[in-house]
Parts: structure tokens; sequence; C-alpha cells
């Protein structure tokens, strides 16, 4: 009896020892997703007049990028390239979708949570969802457990965002509902005054935090993707008039108190060491909003243009004992590629729908005599290749946009923008000029072939409204409802 019994003791300790390995195999992982966020927005990337010290100390821990990119510049077509692993365009998404529109991600493409679901793991999104506000939608439905938050932006309200008063009739948000809050699948609540816009962040952090306690003994994956900074800003109390750069300061500081309290969660549950962490945003800030917005940090022009202020962003990943602590990356890097990425980490499988992302595991651990990801396209507007680049180097075509080298709003009043237009192809070294000031196409015209190559096969592929090609051989379409 006595030797049956160590025998069943034994291999207990065995079966507890292989999934205690198979524990560590599977980190978890989250990825906190910022809203309107500049490249010069954190201490880390330069920033002035307010600290944000616990995403320093991630940076200090893990690695930063300095040429990582988002799909477009702009809300909705951004999330659903690091959802889907696409160019939105391959997938017939526009750049915002505006509330009660019958359109979001296809059923049939598959998203990063239903991966991770897939292999066992517990799935759960907070905060901004803004990929489509219908039921067939929203997350749950995209391979998500757990969903508290807007189903899009907070400006999509009848409301003053200065002052939180009713809009006059007229104006072109009059009749829009009150801000939905949403769980699950069901609304819970309404956003209708400054102070529920103040609570945001606190509430998504509080509820990121309670998942992760309630599922710290199984892998686990959190899309934390905050409504601020987008206008209109809100902020506790607890950093309310805290920083030296009015209130967008005071939205940074309190989004960098919502890591810290997302670190000290996976400290206390004991599961800090076995879990990755992604900080980064949607795109670049909008600068037409003066001190209620972010800076580009020497970058050129900001959101909703595809100059890099628009498309390039701060990133910064710690993943305990594979990224080595305090490095910089300069390889180039997209949110596209966190889809295969961790289905690589994690050994998920992909869907059989071509996507554009790369695996950049190699990157994460420090490895960068690699280039896994060769090329970035600066898709924006109606299906417009407006630029790309290759290595050090960006090809920017003739195209139009609006600028925001005028006049800036202040305290929350939109500045406006003005229209303006590149006549000729434009060639930057982005070594020497990421400001895209000094045009030296005339000296590389060999560059300048090289890069084409890449442009005529995205054009073919996925179309370019601005050499007249309307839509690509290899684009699927957007979901609908009927």
């Amino acid at each position: 009896m006595k030797k049956i019994s160590i025998t069943v003791l034994l291999i207990i300790m065995a079966v507890n020892i292989m999934q205690s390995q198979q524990s560590k195999k599977q980190p978890n992982v989250i990825i906190v997703f910022i809203d309107d966020m500049g490249y010069g927005d954190l201490g880390t990337y330069g920033a002035t007049g307010y600290t944000t010290p616990n995403i320093d100390k991630m940076a200090a821990e893990g690695m930063k990028f300095t040429n990582f990119y988002v799909a477009q510049p702009v809300c909705s077509a951004s999330r659903a390239g690091l959802l889907t692993g696409c160019y939105p365009n391959r997938i017939s998404f526009p750049g915002v979708i505006a509330p009660g529109r019958n359109i979001g991600i296809n059923p049939d493409e598959y998203t990063i949570a239903e991966m991770f679901k897939e292999q066992g793991y517990r799935t759960a999104a907070f905060g901004k969802w803004h990929v489509g506000d219908q039921k067939k939608f929203l997350p749950l439905q995209q391979g998500f457990d757990e969903f508290l938050g807007l189903p899009y932006s907070n400006d999509f309200w009848p409301r003053n965002s200065i002052t939180g008063e009713k809009l006059a009739k007229g104006n072109g948000r009059y009749d829009l509902p009150e801000l939905p809050l949403i769980q699950g699948n069901d609304k819970i609540g309404e956003i209708k005054s400054m102070a529920d816009q103040d609570n945001l962040t606190t509430l998504y952090t509080e509820k990121a935090v309670d998942f992760i306690n309630k599922n710290s003994k199984k892998p686990f994956f959190v899309y934390l993707a905050h409504s601020m900074g987008h206008v209109p800003l809100g902020v506790s109390k607890k950093f309310k008039g805290k920083s030296e750069q009015g209130l967008y300061g005071d939205v940074v500081m309190e989004l960098d108190w919502s890591l810290g309290q997302i670190n000290k969660a996976l400290k206390e549950n004991k599961i800090e060491d076995n879990t990755i962490v992604i900080f980064t945003s949607d795109n670049g800030p909008w600068l037409s909003f003066g001190n209620h917005a972010g800076s580009a940090g020497g970058l050129r022009e900001g959101k909703m243009t595809s100059w890099e202020g628009g498309q390039r962003v701060p990133f910064i990943i710690k993943w305990p004992g594979v990224t080595p602590n305090g490095t910089v990356c300069d390889k180039l890097g997209s949110t596209i590629d966190l889809l295969p990425t961790f289905a690589s980490i994690i050994k998920g499988k992909l869907s059989n729908n071509k996507i554009d992302g790369v695996n950049i595991t190699s990157l994460f651990k420090g490895d960068f005599s690699t280039s896994p990801r060769e090329s970035i396209l600066y898709y924006f507007g109606n299906n417009n290749l407006n630029a790309v680049r290759k290595g050090n180097w960006k090809l920017v075509f003739p195209h139009k946009w609006k600028s925001y080298e005028t006049k800036p709003g202040n305290d929350g009043k939109y500045g406006g923008k003005i229209d303006q237009s590149s006549k000729k192809a434009q060639l930057f070294d982005m070594t020497r000029d990421p400001g895209e000031r000094y045009d030296v196409i005339e000296e590389h015209p060999e560059i300048v072939k090289e890069i084409m190559v890449i442009a005529e096969k995205a054009r073919k592929e996925l179309g370019d409204k601005n050499v007249g090609i309307s839509e690509g051989t290899e684009m699927r379409a957007i979901g609908t409802i009927e």
C-alpha cells in the first residue's frame, strides 16, 4: 500500500512539473493600446513637463523600438490592422467607422484573440473597440471572452467636448446617442458628462486588474485599449492639475499610473516573470487641439497623415528573461506583426487568409542581425498609397493631405488644418532626416527603383487610387449586415 502511495505521489509530482513547464511555455500577454499618443509623449522618448516612471521603467527592463508603425494613421483602420495582422485595405476596412454603420471586421477574418483562445487562453478586451458597433462585430464575436468599454471613439457623442453640454440642433453630432458603455454584448450605462469621461481610465484599469487576479492560474490575453488621450480628454482627480503640460500631460500621467497598476497585479499574483507586456499607440497626435494633444517628437505632421508623425508610434515590450534589458531596436516593426509573432511564440496557428504581418520574434529576443520586416506601406484615405519605406529610405508619392502646419487650437478648441499637396515624388533618408524636410530623390535613383518594385506589387494586390487603381486583386470583403 505504501509503495502504491509513493508511486501515486511521484506521478502527481511529475504531472505538476509538466504543467509548470507548460505554463512557462505559454506566457500571458497584455497589449496596452493608447489612443492618439504621439511619438514624443513618453519620458523615454523625450517628453517634458510630466513624468512617466512606470513606462520608463518598462523600457529600462525591456526593449524600446524607434521605427515602429501602425497599419494606418487613424483609429478604426489601425485597430483592424492589429487585430487581423493585415493592412486595413486588404480587408476593405475604412479609416473611421461612424456609429450605427452596418460594417465591421468580417467574421471570416481570424483575429489575434481567436488565435489565443484556440490555444487555451482566457481573453479580454477593455476600453475602446471601434471596428464595428453592431453586435455581430463586437469583441465577444471576435474571440474575446470578456469586454467592457466603448464601441467607438469617446467624441462620438451629442455633447461639447470641453464643457460636456448638449450640442445645439444643427450641429453634425446633435443626433448621436449618448456614449454607450458596453459589457459583453449589452449596454449597461451611458457616458454623458465630462465627469463620466474622467473615470474611463480608472474604470478600464480596474477591470483589467480584476481579470488578471481572476485568471492568474491560467494563460490569458488582455487587450487594454484606452480611450485617452483622444479628445475629449478626461482624467481623474488623482492626476488633474498634476503636470506642467496641462490636461494632456495629466492624462498621460494617469495612463502611466494605469500601467503601474497592471504591473502591481502581475507581481502580486507572482506571474510578472511569465507575462509579456506591450505598450504602444494607435496613431500619432491630433495636433489641431494644441495643448489637448500630444507631440510627434520632432517627426513631421500627425494623425491622419502619411508623414512620420502620423504613423510612427512609441512601442515598448517587456518579456522577462527574453528581451534584453534596456535595449533599443531601430529595425522596422508594425502592429500588424503582433498576430504572427505571438502565434509563433505560443505555437498558435494562422488563418489560411493571406496577412501582411511578419514574425518579429527575433527582434524581441535582441537578434538585430535580422530584419524580418523589409518595408512599410503608408496607405490612407480612400485606398491611397501615399508612401513606401524600405530600410532607411522613404519614398513619398504625390498626394493630398490636410496639414497641421498652421495655428493650432488651444484648451481643446479645434484649430483646423490647411489643404496641402505634393506635386512630385520625394525621397527621404530616415537616418539623417526623420523630419522629412530634405528631398534627395535626384541623388539616389537606384533606391527609388528598388522601392518602386514594392510599390507596384502593393498597387496590384491592394490598389492605389492615387494612380487610378480602385481595387487590388487580393482585397477581401469587409463584414456587413444586410
